[in-house]
C-alpha cells in the first residue's frame, strides 16, 4: 500500500516562451518546487514525465505538416529528445524525483501511462514495482496530458487524486471540465496546503 506522486510534463517548451506554452507554466514550476520541500518525504515514489519526441519525423502525426497544427491532435514541433525545449523546467527541482518516464518517442502520447524510463520499463510497472495504489497527479497541462494520465491511471485500478493548485491548463473552461471528467471516472480532486494567498496558476479551476 504505497502512494506515489506524478509530475507530469513540467518542461521548458510548455512554460512561457516555449514552443507550446501553458499561462503560469513558470509559477506552477516554483509552486511545484515548494510543495516538494513540504511533502517530498510523505511520498513512497515520486516519478516525473516528459515529453521526448524524435526530432527528425512527425511523430505519429503528432507534429503538424505544412498545413499547420490544429491544436486538437497536432502540434508545433515541441520537446525534441535532448534540446532545451524537453528539458525540465529550471524552477523545478528534480533532486526529489526517484524516476523520470519519457513519453511520445515516435507516437502522438499523451498519458504518462503511455511513457518508459530509459530501459524501457512502462510506468505502470514501476508503479507496481514499488507496490504502489494510490498516485496523486500534478503538473501541465491540465486539459491535455494530465487529464490523460488521471484518466489512464483510474483504468489501470489506481487510486487517483488531482491537486487542483499543482496543474496548469491551456484553457480555462477545459481545465474545469478535465477535472470534472476525472471526479466522475472515480478520481478525487483536491487542493494542497500551499499559500491560499497565491493564484491558482493557468486558470485550472473547478
Amino acid at each position: 500500500m504505497a502512494r506515489a506522486l506524478l509530475v507530469v510534463d513540467v518542461q521548458n517548451d510548455f512554460t512561457e516562451g516555449g514552443a507550446l506554452a501553458v499561462s503560469g507554466g513558470e509559477a506552477l514550476a516554483k509552486r511545484i518546487t515548494a510543495f516538494l520541500g513540504r511533502h517530498a518525504e510523505e511520498y513512497d515514489l515520486i516519478v516525473a514525465s516528459r515529453d521526448w519526441h524524435h526530432g527528425d519525423d512527425d511523430n505519429g502525426g503528432h507534429f503538424a505538416g505544412v498545413e499547420g497544427p490544429d491544436f486538437v491532435t497536432s502540434w508545433p514541433v515541441h520537446c525534441v529528445a535532448g534540446t532545451p525545449g524537453a528539458d525540465f523546467h529550471p524552477d523545478f527541482d528534480t533532486r526529489t524525483v526517484d524516476v523520470q518516464v519519457f513519453k511520445g518517442q515516435g507516437k502522438p502520447d499523451y498519458s504518462a501511462f503511455q511513457a518508459t524510463t530509459d530501459d524501457g520499463l512502462p510506468l505502470h510497472e514501476v508503479l507496481g514495482a514499488h507496490h504502489v495504489t494510490e498516485v496523486e497527479v500534478i503538473g501541465m497541462a491540465t486539459d491535455h496530458c494530465v487529464r490523460a494520465s488521471a484518466l489512464d491511471a483510474l483504468a489501470a485500478g489506481y487510486a487517483v487524486e488531482v491537486i487542483d493548485d499543482l496543474v496548469a491548463g491551456v484553457d480555462a473552461e477545459r481545465s474545469a471540465l478535465a477535472l470534472a471528467e476525472v471526479r466522475e471516472a472515480g478520481g478525487h480532486i483536491s487542493s494542497s496546503d500551499m499559500d491560499e494567498g497565491l493564484a491558482n496558476p493557468g486558470g485550472a479551476v473547478l
